[in-house]
């Protein structure tokens, strides 16, 4: 079969007509017979055009109302005809092939806008024909030309003039998705109407359905979710929500491959049933260690990292993540970027103390094996990623509030390299205080804001999180002294956003922090910076805020 379709006849059924009577005289003029639905066709005919009204061809009138006018075996067939397959039926049945079809609903939305329209006035604006119209028309996309959006008709008219009266295959399956799409839209519309019809209802305790139905339970949480042009599936119930009251069931983008370096796509090798509060803790953990590409191990604990650590091995990389801060790690998830396969770091894990989760690449047998003495400790297995595709993975995060949807790209923004900052001050960074503040400022976009990160020798020597001003995130940060677990002189700081005054940085100072890499941007950037050369301080700006709510 040729890649492209030659167009001979076009249905026109459409609300909205916008810039049909152009689009329309343009096909006309290409010798593209016009069959249309009685409104449609009225104003065609007036400018001249010559159509033929689907009534006339399927000799059937428009019913009720135009609730029936294109639910007809001739335009259902003529539609979904195949070239070289179905000759004969149409033939037989004097069905004639439409090549291209035009269509858009009724505008659900505008009408229930319309607070005067009654439950009875908006039900009679559900499209029928439309939908399976489009949907008929674009399953056969090999054989058929959908056009949803009239802001479409110039570019169609234009390829069918560069292809002398035909629409490449590549197009028909774009115009296609777009159209799958559109009756998605359409039909997610009406069912959150009929959903908040039905929380209007009044209960009836005496109907059976309504008997059956508890107060929530988990299999009431639907199979399948559609969200932003998303469709996600239900992959398995959680222990529970953020508290044992509330219920919690994770979904998992529809096709997504499995074992793909995400917490959502993991295999869980052993351990209890996760629970919601496992899933935010892991993910923060699993995002993070993805930062690295030398042996890093990431601790997180209430969706912060606590503890993290880059070192030549995967073993001496936990050992230190786990140092900078032994309290915090109780109780955490442990997270790494290489595999587990180190018996040593297996034991050393379920002997310091109690863990959550852990998460990584891949875990090796007799790894397991050692883990599974305790056996309720989760272990996921995520597979490994693509460190060249990481930024285009996931792009969209959304959050949900009440009536609402906040939609934004993730934050993938990283700095590698010394010629995507600027220094500052007098004092240069050392090559140790750099790297030292780039592995801060990829653990900073982490730690819910305000935050502060610490380290120094690729390991954390303090974390201050989700704090109401900066100086207590600073002082909380540099507080891990008192446990004689880590040296906090010497290291370099990250702030996710700029410093508001300069009080932060002398507390800094104080605590011996000898280079800072933050956003800059304050209109007291002259002030702090000048506080920083009186300190010896080195200070970085990156041009770049974390925040992180």
């Amino acid at each position: 079969m040729s890649s492209s379709l030659s167009i001979r006849q076009a249905l026109i059924s459409v609300f909205d007509k916008s810039n049909l009577l152009h689009f329309s005289k343009s096909l006309s003029h290409l010798g593209i017979k016009l069959l249309s639905t009685e409104g449609t066709a009225l104003i065609l005919t007036n400018a001249g055009l010559t159509v033929n009204k689907i009534s006339d061809y399927t000799n059937f009138p428009e019913i009720m109302n135009g609730q029936v006018k294109t639910l007809h075996h001739k335009i259902c067939a003529g539609i979904l005809s195949r070239k070289n397959l179905d000759e004969s039926i149409i033939h037989k049945y004097g069905i004639q092939p439409i090549d291209m079809v035009i269509v858009n609903f009724y505008p659900f939305h505008l009408i229930l806008q319309n607070k005067q329209h009654d439950s009875e006035k908006i039900l009679e604006y559900i499209d029928i024909g439309g939908p399976n119209m489009v949907r008929a028309a674009a399953k056969n996309y090999k054989n058929t030309v959908i056009i949803v959006d009239n802001n479409d008709y110039d570019n169609i008219l234009n390829e069918i003039n560069t292809l002398h009266g035909s629409i490449s295959l590549n197009t028909r399956l774009n115009l296609a998705a777009k159209a799958f799409k559109y009756i998605k839209q359409y039909d997610t519309m009406i069912s959150d109407y009929f959903q908040h019809q039905l929380k209007l209802q009044p209960n009836k305790p005496h109907h059976t359905i309504q008997k059956r139905i508890q107060p929530f339970n988990h299999s009431q949480l639907p199979e399948h979710i559609q969200c932003v042009n998303l469709t996600f599936k239900k992959k398995q119930t959680m222990r529970y929500g953020e508290n044992p009251h509330q219920y919690s069931v994770l979904y998992t983008e529809t096709n997504a491959p499995t074992e793909n370096g995400s917490v959502a796509t993991s295999q869980q090798l052993q351990g209890k049933t996760l629970s919601y509060n496992n899933i935010i803790d892991m993910d923060t953990a699993l995002e993070c260690v993805k930062m690295f590409d030398q042996p890093t191990c990431v601790i997180v604990k209430h969706s912060n990292p606590c503890g993290v650590a880059t070192a030549d091995n995967i073993f001496t990389a936990y050992n230190k993540a786990y140092q900078a801060d032994p309290t915090s790690a109780f109780g955490g998830i442990i997270a790494f970027n290489y595999p587990i396969n180190n018996k040593k770091l297996a034991q050393s894990i379920i002997n310091q103390n109690f863990v959550e989760a852990i998460i990584a690449p891949y875990v090796h047998q007799d790894c397991l094996n050692i883990l599974s003495q305790k056996k309720n400790i989760r272990v996921l297995q995520s597979g490994m990623w693509n460190k060249n595709t990481l930024k285009s993975i996931s792009n969209i995060d959304f959050k949900r509030i009440p009536e609402g949807l906040l939609i934004q790209e993730h934050d993938t923004h990283t700095i590698d390299h010394t010629k995507s900052f600027q220094v500052v001050t007098n004092k240069q960074p050392t090559i140790q205080e750099t790297q030292d503040a780039l592995f801060c400022w990829k653990i900073v976009k982490f730690v819910k804001s305000n935050a502060i990160v610490c380290g120094k020798d690729q390991q954390t020597t303090g974390i201050g999180t989700g704090q109401t001003n900066r100086i207590l995130a600073v002082k909380i940060a540099t507080s891990l002294r008192l446990q004689n677990t880590v040296h906090i002189s010497g290291s370099s700081m990250a702030s996710d956003a700029f410093f508001p005054f300069p009080d932060s940085i002398k507390e800094a100072a104080s605590m011996g922090i000898s280079c800072i890499i933050q956003p800059g941007g304050s209109i007291q950037d002259p002030e702090i910076i000048k506080i920083a050369n009186q300190h010896k301080i080195s200070m970085i700006f990156t041009k770049i805020r974390h925040f992180r709510h």
